[in-house]
């Protein structure tokens, strides 16, 4: 493929990464709102967005599978297009029940587009010869800050209604935009991404399936401070260190702000330090973040450690992510987004649990700890290969 069709190919990839942390975040923001209009008890609500979970989980399974046959081009667009349409759908629920139900499409799409787009973005990578995987993850984080800072700025005067459907029509403009852009590029070939030119086996042997389960378990290390973080780490601010509840604030926008910056500077990290020691570096750094965090008796030394968390978290996902579709193709990141996402649902409820048992603090430590088995792992593996 020429060098001008593959940056193009990689501005469209990119408005998809940040289109779905855009849309996401923009529900996100609103889910208060809807809860109020449904009427659902907190319980009911979380019910309802376990339809988020499960239709992520499943179509993440299957996804894998439709790149292959249809290319993964042609699925990011469709999947972009049902995330639209969807993400308008809750504003015209009245029952916890018919939320879950249209929820479900909403996951469904959302897992959808993440298999579609890291596949695509894998053999990218491939192609160019660097590791821009992270860049493509910062489009994301940058596209879910936008959506959640817009959400919180038209919360008090636009409905979720005219809000969430506004989000839709933006994009549906910038995936007819970006979508026709990807289209036009041909799907990379063997001989563009540098890997063999024999056809690949339809299942990969059990070794390189062991392989992308243990760089699965990487993303979801990551993906489970990323959850816990946004769920339980203000609160701990403000119980713990008596913060204010803006003060609290701050600790997550410190922490998602960090992660971004890692990922922007996440393509020169790769070359500089190579994967394996971007990994070692990376779940190091986060492993004593996040003891600061949990642990530290003051406010500031607490944001600090969020900060560094974050910039220690900042490129484990996309790194794993790629070795696993570079060992196995679209399945490879099918499996390991999947575990990835498996880790950011269970975070939130087993930091919970744990907070009962032992303390909230005591309990944010199992991000340091999972933080430290993702660096062990990445040492393990640093010289794996399919076989």
């Amino acid at each position: 493929m020429p060098g001008t069709d593959l940056v193009r190919l990689r501005y469209a990839l990119t408005a998809f990464f940040a289109l779905d942390g855009f849309v996401f975040a923009g529900w996100v923001v609103r889910i208060p709102a809807i809860k109020e209009q449904t009427g659902a008890s907190s319980s009911a609500l979380g019910l309802a967005l376990l339809g988020v979970s499960a239709g992520a989980v499943v179509t993440m399974t299957l996804t894998g599978r439709l790149c292959r046959r249809y290319g993964s081009h042609l699925v990011t667009v469709v999947c972009a297009v049902l995330l639209c349409l969807s993400v308008a759908l809750p504003p015209l629920t009245h029952s916890a029940a018919a939320l879950g139900t249209v929820l479900l499409l909403f996951g469904a799409a959302y897992g959808g587009i993440n298999v579609a787009f890291n596949s695509a973005a894998v053999d990218l990578v491939a192609a160019l010869r660097r590791p821009v995987m992270p860049s493509f993850h910062a489009a994301f984080s940058l596209g879910g800050m936008i959506g959640a800072g817009l959400g919180a700025l038209v919360a008090g005067s636009l409905s979720p209604t005219r809000h969430l459907w506004g989000l839709a029509a933006v994009g549906l403009l910038v995936t007819a935009v970006a979508g026709r852009s990807l289209m036009r590029c041909e799907p990379l070939t063997p001989a563009d991404t540098g890997r063999s030119g024999r056809p690949a086996p339809r299942r990969p042997d059990r070794r390189t399936r062991a392989l992308v389960i243990v760089f699965g378990l990487i993303a979801l290390c990551t993906a489970y401070g990323e959850g816990a973080l946004a769920d339980w780490g203000a609160l701990h601010l403000e119980e713990d260190l008596g913060a204010s509840p803006g003060a609290a604030a701050v600790g997550y926008t410190l922490f998602a702000l960090a992660m971004t910056i890692g990922r922007l500077t996440g393509t020169t990290l790769l070359e500089r330090l190579g994967r394996t020691r971007t990994i070692l570096a990376g779940g190091s750094t986060a492993t004593v973040g996040m003891l600061l965090g949990a642990l530290a008796p003051s406010l500031p030394a607490a944001l600090l450690g969020y900060a560094v968390t974050g910039l220690g978290l900042a490129n484990l996902f996309p790194v794993a992510i790629e070795r696993a579709g570079a060992l196995a193709g679209a399945g490879g990141v099918a499996t390991a987004s999947t575990l990835g996402y498996g880790g950011m649902l269970l975070g939130p409820p087993a930091i919970g649990f744990m907070a009962d048992w032992f303390s909230l603090p005591a309990a944010l430590t199992s991000v340091a700890v999972l933080a430290a088995v993702a660096t062990v792992i990445g040492f393990a593996t640093r010289n794996a290969r399919a076989a």
